[in-house]
């Protein structure tokens, strides 16, 4: 059994559940997906959000191996991003980095936009989106238990350093494939709609969104059934 966390925001619901759709309909292993939402996490994280953090999920993220009990692997990806691939893939790379503590795709870029969804600000950093897809191997990811989430600053946690960087393992960029950022790629398994998904009247047009669209008149298709 795969375990997938998807982050959850009530303004990108939509997101969340045609996101889950488009894994759970090309998975050929068990998947069982969660989302992780900020109303669920009281008594464990406790701190108040910041002014650069775009969705409610921005550091609960970094929650997912505690809530795994520190035990298997467990997928993190934010809830703007659509699956084009069997995620049985994705866990295969596990089994060729099991010794790492994490497996992300190492992006290398600078953001184009000074503003992404909703007008927010688009915060630029080091390892930028690195962590919008992450594999934890949670055993190896004790540093992150919730009083250091609930108190380290964000780019702390978003930099990977609660871990060594000899421990950050990388999966190929396909897997988090940067919508508006990178040109469009048949290659892409795993497409991010980081500045905004068209699902917003403001990204309709933008790349992918036909695909998106099928996906979620799909999801709908289903549940008439």
């Amino acid at each position: 059994m795969l375990n997938v966390y998807i982050g959850y925001d009530p303004k990108e619901s939509v997101a969340f559940y045609t996101l889950a759709h488009s894994i759970l309909r090309r998975a050929s292993i068990p998947v069982a997906i969660a989302p992780l939402m900020r109303s669920q996490l009281k008594g464990i994280y406790t701190r108040e959000r910041g002014p650069t953090e775009s969705t409610e999920f921005s550091l609960t993220r970094f929650l997912v191996p505690y809530l795994s009990g520190y035990s298997g692997w467990s997928v993190f990806m934010d809830c703007d991003m659509l699956c084009l691939a069997d995620i049985a893939e994705l866990a295969a790379q596990i089994e060729r980095q099991p010794d790492k503590a994490v497996l992300v795709c190492k992006h290398d870029y600078v953001p184009r936009t000074e503003r992404k969804f909703l007008g927010q600000l688009q915060t630029k950093y080091p390892r930028k989106n690195w962590s919008s897809l992450m594999v934890f191997n949670n055993a190896r990811c004790r540093a992150l238990s919730p009083a250091y989430v609930n108190t380290a600053a964000g780019l702390e946690l978003h930099r990977f350093a609660w871990t060594e960087d000899a421990s950050i393992g990388e999966i190929p960029l396909e897997w988090n494939w940067l919508v508006g950022e990178y040109a469009p790629s048949a290659r892409a398994k795993i497409v991010h709609y980081t500045l905004g998904g068209p699902y917003f009247d403001d990204y309709r047009d933008c790349d992918y969104a036909a695909e998106w669209l099928a996906e979620f008149e799909s999801m709908r298709h289903t549940a008439r059934r």
